[in-house]
């Protein structure tokens, strides 16, 4: 059975929280039942299914950041906080 695509918000949401230096900050759920992007009270929100091991939530929430926002995914960049809730990516 296939896996249901992830809810995305409109790209344009996403681009709004980007700060003029391409920064963006999301606070992450790993370990969630479905793979999602929320926008709550102006903060941007990402589950994903991935474990916190090994990177591979950190991966898939870039991943889901990109596809989010129509860009590849290795436009997207982790800058702070690998081990942390917290993350704030750079897009370019």
């Amino acid at each position: 059975m296939a896996r249901p695509k992830a809810d995305l918000p409109p790209a344009e949401a996403v681009r709004a929280l980007v700060d003029a230096s391409g920064q963006l900050a999301v606070r992450v759920t790993p370990g969630a039942r479905v793979e999602a992007l929320e926008l709550s009270q102006g903060r941007l929100l990402a589950k994903v299914r991935a474990k916190p091991e090994d990177g591979k939530a950190n991966a898939a929430v870039r991943d889901l950041l990109a596809a989010a926002l129509g860009l590849a995914p290795s436009r997207v960049d982790l800058l702070r906080g690998a081990t942390s809730r917290e993350k704030l990516f750079r897009v370019a």
